[in-house]
């Protein structure tokens, strides 16, 4: 897997869904969603550029890829 950063916000969803399988979307906070990103295999950005812009993106991906697939 190549790194992850802030920009891939449709690999990170698919990460986090790969990691998270069973989380129920509707439970999951914009901190949860941002340590677990944080703590992907793969993940190599400064956690301090995260922001609730990008954080939020991470999520519609995740979102999409589980409900339109």
């Amino acid at each position: 897997m190549s790194d992850l950063c802030w920009e891939a916000s449709y690999a990170i969803a698919r990460e986090l869904d790969r990691h998270h399988p069973d989380i129920d979307l509707k439970d999951v906070s914009l901190t949860m969603l941002y340590d677990w990103t944080i703590k992907l295999p793969g993940f190599n950005d400064d956690p301090e550029l995260a922001n609730d812009d990008i954080l939020m993106a991470i999520f519609q991906e995740w979102y999409e890829e589980r409900n339109l697939t």
